[in-house]
């Protein structure tokens, strides 16, 4: 594209956006607040939708030629490959199979909240909430949000320890196939090499593209990059500081903070709740997040792309499509796969992959599908004096997922420096021990005729997963690979007999191999008409969390 070109579109996003946003607000309104009034005290109640995303369009005008230049892009690419950019088109998505197959990934999210280290990934929000332990903490330790906003965090973020090729190296030992770390989360730091915005890792804090050197260490790896964006939620996420006296306010910082719309909510609606969330969502915003999504697409060519929640909220419908069309495009004309992690709402059946967030589903599915969950049990970034859940607990989570045609992302948080924490290294490493030795139930399987069988009830949906009472030793859990039936049994049983009711004596058991070192133990056994009654050996030595029988039938 000529920069003649860039400069006309960028024109016309000007007049179609800035201009019209300014003449849809009244002279005498345009003013932010009382001349006197200092830069950062509230504007909650001052200033109109229409202002503030004039005010953030204003200073994001700087990079609105590049924005144009993306967007233009974007059409181009959608009309060169196999989709069209609406949904009957995208209906069509297959998922690749080393999707499928891969059954396992580590989520990463590391930003400027792994500085303070306190509450939760969303100290970035909450630090601004009155009300709030995050709030209380800040003005304690960092002082008043006027004086010391999130901005303030930026240097603080340094990355010094940031090992990469560690990493990745870590990730491969713990049998994880893909790795997804989060590219921009919620407070709009871009840890990547946008040219779309100034504030960025590269221009500030380490002063280098995290994204693009983990990048390149993953596929040193032999293991599949993803990217996750929440730039959707940045819509509205700092929209609290707009209440108080804090930086929000400044206008100077409108590009870092965007338009921190006010939410506009029903009573009783919770944040996942998008239908009943009226936030007002402008074009120009709809436009700035395409032009970031395809930039990813450009820059790092991942092999999948997590969003969160927001994409669900009716004002992405129209514009959504044109992003899969692109991404789809782009990755087929490489000769590359794409995949598209959606929560529930966002996309009809069939043009990306599900992601159940800290929840499973109750039955096997049709199509391939993912949990995400971290290893921390509060906060997907890093906070001090965190707790973690068990190897154990994960890898029956792990096989209940896969059991049902899912895969399991699990997500770690490293520290502001770059390290990983050792207690979330210990737990990635026990998982890897597991699948050196049980990962052939695992890797490349699919569903047999039931995913399992036992007393313990999953609880299904999201954010449901601390409702599922710990397994028992007659619990199983079902894959299948090739002419094998694999059995996977959730705890040990103390009698030294296993039953497996599912498998009746018509079903013809040949043999039976307890998996583990050396290539396992030929197990005794014999079928009745209430199962395959399983003489067991003497337990195997470790700290073993499930114990998976090869079953091969006649």
């Amino acid at each position: 594209m000529t920069r003649r070109s860039s400069r006309l579109i960028a024109g016309r996003l000007i007049r179609a956006g800035l201009l019209a946003t300014a003449l849809s607000v009244p002279a005498a309104a345009v003013a932010a607040k009382q001349p006197s009034a200092p830069a950062t005290a509230p504007t909650a109640d001052v200033l109109s939708p229409a202002q503030i995303d004039l005010q953030w369009e204003k200073h994001a005008a700087k990079h609105v030629s590049d924005v144009a230049a993306e967007l233009k892009q974007v059409a181009e690419g959608d009309g060169q490959g196999p989709f069209r950019p609406d949904w009957a088109s995208l209906k069509t998505y297959q998922v690749p199979q080393w999707y499928a197959d891969a059954k396992f990934g580590v989520f990463i999210h590391w930003g400027l909240y792994s500085v303070p280290a306190f509450g939760s990934e969303w100290y970035s929000r909450l630090m601004y909430t009155k009300g709030t332990k995050e709030y209380d903490h800040h003005i304690k330790t960092f002082g008043p949000q006027d004086k010391f906003g999130y901005k303030d965090f930026i240097p603080l973020f340094k990355a010094e320890k940031y090992d990469p090729r560690a990493w990745a190296a870590l990730f491969r030992a713990a049998g994880a196939q893909y790795v997804v770390p989060v590219a921009e989360h919620h407070d709009g730091f871009a840890l990547y090499d946008t040219k779309l915005s100034d504030w960025s890792a590269v221009r500030m804090g380490p002063k280098r593209d995290l994204i693009g050197d983990l990048a390149r260490a993953v596929r040193a790896q032999g293991l599949h990059l993803g990217l996750s964006s929440h730039r959707a939620e940045h819509d509205w996420f700092f929209d609290e500081g707009r209440k108080i006296a804090s930086d929000v306010n400044d206008p100077r910082y409108a590009d870092f903070y965007g338009p921190a719309q006010v939410r506009v909510k029903e009573k009783g609606t919770d944040d996942a709740d998008v239908f009943g969330d009226f936030t007002p969502v402008s074009q120009a915003w709809l436009s700035d997040w395409l032009a970031r999504s395809a930039e990813l697409v450009d820059l790092y060519h991942p092999d999948l792309i997590y969003f969160d929640w927001w994409i669900s909220h009716p004002a992405f419908r129209g514009t959504l499509p044109k992003f899969l069309a692109y991404y789809y495009n782009a990755q087929a004309k490489l000769g590359g796969s794409a995949v598209v992690n959606y929560k529930l709402g966002a996309f009809p059946e069939g043009a990306g992959v599900l992601d159940i967030e800290r929840g499973q589903l109750p039955g096997i599915q049709p199509r391939v599908w993912q949990t995400c969950t971290s290893i921390s049990d509060g906060s997907w970034g890093y906070v001090e004096n965190d707790t973690y859940k068990s190897p154990q607990a994960l890898i029956h989570l792990l096989a209940d997922v896969v059991s049902k045609n899912g895969n399991l992302l699990l997500n770690i948080g490293p520290r502001a420096d770059g390290s990983i924490p050792q207690g979330a290294q210990d737990t990635l490493l026990a998982m890897g021990d597991w699948l050196k030795v049980n990962g052939e139930a695992i890797y490349g399987t699919r569903p047999w005729r039931q995913f399992g069988e036992g007393p313990t009830e999953v609880a299904s949906g999201s954010f449901q997963e601390t409702k599922t009472k710990p397994y028992t030793a007659q619990d199983f859990r079902f894959t299948t690979k090739g002419a094998a039936l694999y059995a996977i049994e959730l705890g040990w049983p103390a009698e030294g007999e296993a039953v497996i009711h599912s498998l009746k004596a018509e079903d013809k058991v040949k043999a039976v191999t307890l998996l583990g070192p050396g290539g396992g133990t030929v197990v005794t056994f014999r079928q009745d008409a209430d199962g395959l009654h399983l003489t067991l050996p003497q337990r195997p030595v470790g700290a073993v969390a499930a114990y998976v029988y090869r079953i091969e039938m006649q």
